[in-house]
């Protein structure tokens, strides 16, 4: 197979359902040893043992960045590697306009989105550094680099994950690490369930290829992002967005 990933670990986070979850079988089919992490367990535990390949749950609360380092120190003692991870999930949060969205709507999608990623990727990074190897690769959204009507706090944490990945890209370009992102359009999963059909529809009227993308394909590309062969691609952001976005 294309992009072998024999004999690695994986996390990915947001991985109980949707994209995280296509995305979790696409690795384990490349070999990996993958780590379904999600504050679900029960949801994690069922799509791990649904796996053809090796596979795990793993609990996780990306908000609180204890619960994060102990959940990355339990997969390097249980497998004694990390090479990849996987950044993927995350909230819409409330559907508003910004004078109707209070402190805590902003939070808790801060909480996730933002922070999560950067309490994970800071997690991995010494045992990454200290093996000269690693993929990480964060998964923002077109509405990080267009802005969506009533989604200001989503919005601009996806635009914050960006902007985030090309920091540390150049941080560790030259230690064996490479942290991509990938910016999806609308995506047929369950998140879509906390936005009105006017958002929905919104969305999809914008990518030129009419229609909404699927958990596959996405996975797809972060493949490649989390693959030995990504190696000289690096503090990128590729667009998943059917044409919508082409800058």
């Amino acid at each position: 197979m294309a992009f072998e990933l024999n004999g690695q670990t994986a996390i990915v986070t947001g991985a109980a359902t949707g994209i995280g979850e296509a995305i979790a079988r696409r690795l384990a089919k490349a070999g990996a040893a993958v780590a379904v992490a999600d504050l679900n367990l029960d949801g994690a535990t069922q799509v791990a043992r649904s796996i053809s390949g090796e596979a795990f749950p793993l609990r996780i609360d990306i908000a609180r960045s204890d619960a994060v380092n102990g959940a990355i120190a339990q997969v390097i003692e249980r497998r004694g590697r990390i090479d990849v991870l996987v950044n993927n999930a995350g909230i819409a949060g409330k559907a508003a306009p910004l004078w109707e969205q209070s402190d805590q709507d902003w939070s808790s999608v801060i909480a996730v989105n933002l922070l999560g990623v950067v309490y994970c990727t800071r997690a991995v990074l010494p045992h990454m550094r200290s093996r000269k190897y690693g993929r990480i690769v964060n998964i923002a959204s077109i509405a990080g680099k267009e802005g969506n009507p009533n989604m200001s706090p989503y919005s601009t944490t996806k635009g914050a994950v960006i902007a985030f990945t090309k920091s540390v890209g150049k941080e560790v370009a030259t230690e064996g690490i490479c942290v991509n992102a990938v910016a999806p359009a609308v995506i047929r999963t369950h998140i879509l369930d906390q936005l009105t059909p006017e958002q929905v529809d919104y969305m999809t009227q914008r990518i030129p290829m009419h229609r909404t993308g699927t958990t596959d394909e996405i996975a797809a590309v972060v493949h490649f992002l989390a693959s030995a062969d990504c190696s000289f691609v690096t503090a990128q952001c590729y667009d998943a967005s059917g044409g919508r976005a082409t800058y």
